[in-house]
């Protein structure tokens, strides 16, 4: 029998605690294997599996598990809930009509003079009507040279010299660019995610110009500086909303002062909801993502600040008047990780548990979401809030059963941690549940990103803010983005007061 490699203590008290220290170890050592079993479970989930967070029919409402992951009730029996799913009527197969406001050239195909004689008496066919049927055509985009020729007038009688008539004012003066190349140039980089190179190598040289990166960069710089007062005027008005929702995602700027060409920068993103009669999405860049840049942005706001759980919108959130409201999905996506991270899928686990809590507050939420704010309030207040007091109970429950550092502690800790700003929802009946309206907002933005990779100076970046907040803006008020951006760049130059930029904003255009 070989020798023990560690001398043992001699007396019972010494020995008692050293195997207790082992002990701990071992269960310390065996929780950090279990935390990487679920991490690597999930890396491989999100590499090889399906992103939804939706669950198999057979997981809803699965309130089976053990008696003492119940929420206890006093004098209240469970009953079943009777979900209504409202009729619908079944869709008509066959293509779809091709829209009204497209442009129609109208082609006549008639029968040649020989054939208008009927093949049985001979006498003269009449016209007794028409079928149309209707194909969808394209004309491609096409170059021209705008020559703008500006008449010269002279006195013969005095010398009073020459008086030449004024071309109007252009979006970049002394630039070969007109508002239409320039609407095209943003709306092939912003709205369909085209690289400048890849407009300069493919679409612009295949269309018989060579017109340089360089110059193209510039024309983007140059544009979004002529829309900021269009900015402002739409950040003024996003300051007036009850309701904002943020959000920010990474980008890259190689040239800017103090940070490394690889040092990650922001951009930050803020939506308005419709209830002040307008959607506003609005895009700012900025090097940091600390506290002060939500404090700059929303400087003077007052109402509800929907966000997700990180901690730089906390110096925002204590401002007068400002109430932060938390996001249910970035609560149900970490019970889907953990049900993801765990190994043999318990159905009737606690994740599983915690994740149809929440399901059943979204269904209540889906058959009120074309009510109006008093009818969602009251929904809310009498059904999600005792839904939400039972998840309440689960959770204080749940919390010391489970280690905190495994992907399922740290679900239940985001929910306690969150909790008060996650129940406000109920509080008014035009808030939401969650903050996909800023994740939503932000996507463009970052598709775009994985085309374009970066921007080059901090110019750049600001004035990709500022186009993207203008075209996102005019799609989410129902225009198309090119034309809106040729519409701006044509009129905004000429404007003189107030009154006429706000004219251009997207809300104050017709719907195209």
């Amino acid at each position: 029998m070989e020798a023990c490699p560690v001398p043992l203590p001699d007396n019972s008290p010494e020995l008692i605690a050293w195997i207790n220290a082992l002990i701990l170890e071992k269960d310390q050592w065996q929780e950090k294997c279990l935390q990487i079993e679920e991490r690597l479970r999930l890396l491989l989930h999100k590499q090889f599996g399906a992103s939804s967070e939706k669950v198999s029919p057979d997981q809803q409402d699965l309130f089976n598990e053990a008696e003492q992951d119940q929420p206890e009730t006093e004098g209240e029996e469970e009953t079943e809930s009777e979900v209504i799913v409202p009729e619908h009527t079944r869709k008509k197969r066959g293509r779809k009509p091709l829209p009204k406001h497209l442009p129609r050239v109208r082609e006549e195909h008639d029968l040649a003079e020989d054939e208008k004689q009927c093949s049985c008496c001979g006498g003269e066919l009449h016209r007794v009507g028409e079928d149309i049927t209707e194909q969808l055509d394209i004309i491609p985009a096409k170059i021209r040279v705008i020559e703008n020729v500006c008449f010269k007038y002279g006195c013969r009688s005095c010398e009073t010299g020459i008086v030449t008539a004024k071309a109007p004012a252009q979006p970049i003066p002394g630039s070969i660019a007109t508002p239409g190349l320039l609407s095209f140039v943003a709306s092939s980089k912003y709205v369909d995610g085209l690289p400048l190179y890849r407009q300069e190598k493919f679409i612009l040289a295949r269309l018989g110009v060579d017109i340089a990166r360089a110059t193209t960069s510039m024309w983007m710089v140059r544009c979004g500086d002529l829309v900021q007062p269009l900015i402002n005027l739409m950040r003024d008005k996003l300051l007036e909303a009850p309701l904002i929702h943020c959000d920010e995602t990474v980008t890259q700027v190689l040239s800017e002062q103090g940070k490394t060409s690889k040092s990650q920068s922001y951009m930050w993103v803020q939506v308005a909801e419709p209830v002040i009669g307008q959607k506003i999405i609005l895009f700012d860049y900025s090097p940091s993502r600390s506290g002060s840049v939500a404090l700059q942005l929303l400087d003077s706001f007052k109402g509800y600040l929907q966000t997700d759980g990180y901690e730089g919108y906390a110096a925002i959130s204590r401002q007068p008047g400002v109430i932060n409201q938390g996001c249910w999905a970035h609560a149900r996506r970490k019970f889907d990780e953990a049900i993801k991270g765990q190994q043999d899928k318990n159905k009737t686990g606690k994740a599983h548990m915690g994740l149809t809590y929440i399901r059943k507050l979204y269904r209540i939420e889906q058959t009120i979401k074309e009510s109006p704010p008093d009818e969602r309030k009251r929904v809310r207040q009498e059904q999600s809030l005792p839904i939400l007091q039972q998840l309440r109970q689960w959770l204080d429950k749940s919390l010391p059963q489970v280690p905190p550092k495994t992907l399922l502690g740290k679900a239940l800790h985001y929910l306690h941690n969150q909790w008060q700003k996650l129940i406000r929802y109920c509080d008014e009946g035009y808030l939401r549940m969650d903050n996909n309206l800023a994740e939503n907002a932000i996507r463009p933005f970052v598709v775009g990103r994985k085309a374009w990779l970066f921007s080059n100076s901090v110019d750049g970046a600001r004035a990709s803010a500022n186009l993207y907040s203008l075209v996102e803006t005019a799609k989410a008020c129902g225009l198309e983005p090119c034309q809106y951006l040729k519409t701006v760049f044509t009129l905004l130059p000429q404007a003189q007061s107030v009154e006429d930029i706000e004219k251009l904003l997207p809300w104050n255009q017709k719907l195209v």
